[in-house]
């Protein structure tokens, strides 16, 4: 018997398509992005087709690897992203920003199941994009595809827009002992 991996939406009464709920994945503890990635391998499996979008990240994390082996899994980065600055966001920040957010509506436009915008709540926090950027993201999606989004903190308003909101509360981190990022683990 032939086993069917990616089934169709609808098969086994399965389909998100219609549902449109937004999951927020927030706070200052770590694995907001590893909880996405999460996310995105189970609907893959499930035969979704899930769009990624990365803010305020240059695309070389390494779960940008695994995408790639992945069916139904599709990725964007504006590209390049320093970091921001003691005198605040630059014109890169702003343009990379831009991009991004363009890039999640045209895939909301192109009709996938699932999108996932990586650290886009920081964009708010850096005042790079305003709370009104994402509500209008959440109405686009409402009843098309689940949107999932990640970042340090969440306004209020976005708080309220969510179905699904997760803080990360951070205990016990070995970068507070001097610890260095190690690739792989924490990027």
């Amino acid at each position: 018997m032939e086993m069917n991996l990616y089934p169709e939406k609808g098969d086994q009464g399965k389909s998100i398509k219609g549902t449109g709920l937004v999951h927020l994945c927030y706070g200052q503890g770590v694995g907001k992005t590893s909880r996405c990635v999460g996310l995105a391998v189970r609907a893959a499996g499930a035969g979704y087709k899930v769009h990624w979008v990365q803010f305020m990240k240059e695309g070389g994390s390494s779960e940008t690897n695994s995408f790639a082996l992945l069916p139904n899994i599709s990725y964007q980065c504006p590209g390049k992203h320093p970091f921001i600055s003691k005198s605040g966001p630059g014109p890169v920040h702003i343009e990379h920003a831009r991009k991004a957010l363009e890039m999640a509506r045209d895939a909301v436009q192109a009709g996938c199941d699932v999108l996932i915008l990586d650290e886009i709540l920081n964009t708010l926090l850096f005042s790079i994009l305003e709370p009104r950027h994402v509500l209008e993201l959440i109405s686009l999606c409402r009843g098309r595809c689940e949107l999932v989004l990640s970042g340090a903190d969440t306004p209020a308003e976005i708080l309220e827009q969510a179905d699904y909101a997760t803080e990360f509360v951070m205990r016990k981190h070995p970068y507070n002992q001097g610890q260095d990022a190690r690739k792989g683990i924490e990027f």
